[in-house]
C-alpha cells in the first residue's frame, strides 16, 4: 500500500514495475484522454520552433508514444522522450521509485547524509529514482519515437534524449563513438530537437560525462558531426565550481544550442532501518533525488548561466529543471533567466500543472 497526503494520482505508477508501467501505463488523468484547448496562437520561440507555454516535462518519465501523446493533451508543450541508448539496456530491479522526506533544502552538505525513503508520498513532493537508464533496442524506439513526433500538434514539439553506453574495458574514443551512433539513430527519427544526456547519477561505473569537460567537449563535437544543424540541448547536473561551469558555457556555446539543468542530486538513500532501500547493486546504495527539495540548485544553476550567458553574449538557451511542482515555480524560473522549464516529479504528481501555469500566465497577461 502507498499514501498520498494532497498529492494526485501520479501518471507513472511507482508500485509497477518499468515494465508494467511501460505497457499499460500512463496512469492517473494521462489516461483519460481529454486534450485540453489553446486560446491563443503559439507566442514563444524554443530552439526555432514556436510553442505555447515553454514548459514541458524532461527525459524520464515518458517511457514511450503514449506517454508523450498523454503529455501534449494536457498542455505540457515541450515533452522530452526518455532516454534511449544505441542497444538494448535492462532497467534496474524493482522498486525504481520511492518518496523522501527532507526538511527545506537537499543542500550539498545534507546530501552528504543518508535520507530515508518510503512509499509515503505527500506534499511538497520529493523522490528518489533509480532506473539505470533501460532502452529498448533502436530498431523499437526509433518507430516509436517517430510516433510520439506525431503526435505534437500546433504549437508543440518533441525532444528525443539520448546517451552513450559504458562497457567493460571500453575506451574514451570508444565511449564517444557510441554518443555519436546514439546521436545518429537518434537524427533518424526526424525529431526536431535533440539532447545529450551528461548527467545520469543512476549509473554506476558510467560516471557523470558532463564533470569531465575534457570528454564533454569531444562528445559534443561529435555528435555535432552526426546531426548536422539540429538544434541540441545538453543536460548536465549541479556544478560547484564557477570556473567549470564557465568552461561548460563556452564548450556549449560552440558545439551545441542549450543547457538543461539540472538532472537530480544524489544521495546515499536507505530504510527506516538503515538498509539499503533500492535492492540489486551496491552501486544503488545511492541515487538521485528530486522534486521540491532541489529547487534551490536548478534555480541556482540558472542564475548563474544566465550571467554567464550575458557576460560573454553567449547565444545558447537555459532550459531550468529542479523542483517544478506549482506555478510559482514556473515563473520563478522564468525571472531567474530559463528560456525554458521543465517539471518531472511535480507533473508526475499533478498532470495537471500545465494547465494550472497556463491559467495563471493568463491572469499575469
Amino acid at each position: 500500500m502507498w499514501y498520498y497526503t494532497n498529492v494526485k494520482t501520479p501518471f507513472y505508477d511507482p508500485l509497477k514495475t518499468y515494465e508494467e508501467n511501460y505497457e499499460k501505463g500512463p496512469f492517473g488523468s494521462f489516461s483519460n484522454g481529454i486534450k485540453i484547448k489553446e486560446l491563443q496562437s503559439p507566442l514563444f520561440d524554443f530552439l526555432g520552433q514556436k510553442v505555447n507555454l515553454p514548459f514541458g516535462i524532461p527525459a524520464g518519465p515518458l517511457l514511450n508514444s503514449k506517454f508523450v501523446k498523454a503529455a501534449l493533451e494536457k498542455g505540457f508543450d515541450i515533452p522530452v522522450y526518455k532516454t534511449v541508448r544505441s542497444g538494448a539496456y535492462p532497467t534496474h530491479p524493482f522498486p525504481n521509485v520511492l518518496s523522501v522526506h527532507v526538511e527545506g533544502d537537499l543542500t550539498l552538505e545534507k546530501a552528504q547524509q543518508q535520507l530515508i525513503a518510503d512509499d509515503k508520498y505527500t506534499d511538497p513532493i520529493s523522490i528518489t529514482n533509480s532506473f539505470g537508464v533501460p532502452s529498448k533496442d533502436p530498431s523499437i524506439w526509433q518507430e516509436d519515437a517517430k510516433k510520439a513526433i506525431s503526435y505534437a500538434g500546433t504549437g508543440q514539439v518533441m525532444v528525443l534524449s539520448f546517451m552513450g553506453t559504458v562497457a567493460k574495458n571500453q575506451t574514451a574514443d570508444e565511449l564517444i563513438s557510441d554518443f555519436a551512433l546514439a546521436a545518429k539513430l537518434s537524427f533518424e527519427t526526424g525529431a526536431k530537437i535533440l539532447e545529450v544526456n551528461l548527467s545520469c547519477p543512476n549509473i554506476g561505473n558510467e560516471g557523470l560525462v558532463c564533470y569531465n569537460l575534457e570528454m564533454t567537449k569531444k562528445v559534443l563535437e561529435a555528435i555535432r558531426k552526426k546531426i548536422g544543424n539540429v538544434p541540441l540541448i545538453v543536460k548536465v547536473g549541479y556544478y560547484k565550481e564557477e570556473k567549470d561551469l564557465e568552461k561548460l558555457a563556452e564548450i556549449v556555446a560552440e558545439y551545441a544550442n542549450s543547457i538543461s539543468a539540472i538532472n537530480t542530486i544524489s544521495a546515499t538513500i536507505v530504510d527506516k532501518d538503515g538498509n539499503q532501500a533500492l535492492p540489486g547493486s551496491p552501486v544503488r546504495l545511492k541515487s538521485g533525488v528530486c522534486g521540491a527539495c532541489i529547487k534551490w540548485a536548478g534555480l541556482d544553476m540558472v542564475k548563474k548561466l544566465n550571467s554567464i550567458r550575458e557576460k560573454h553574449n553567449y547565444k545558447f538557451s537555459i532550459e531550468g529543471v529542479g523542483g517544478v511542482v506549482s506555478p510559482q515555480d514556473y515563473f520563478e524560473y522564468r525571472d531567474a533567466g530559463a528560456n525554458a522549464v521543465m517539471s518531472a516529479t511535480g507533473a508526475m504528481w499533478n498532470p495537471e500543472l500545465a494547465i494550472e501555469i497556463k491559467e495563471e500566465a493568463r491572469k499575469r497577461s
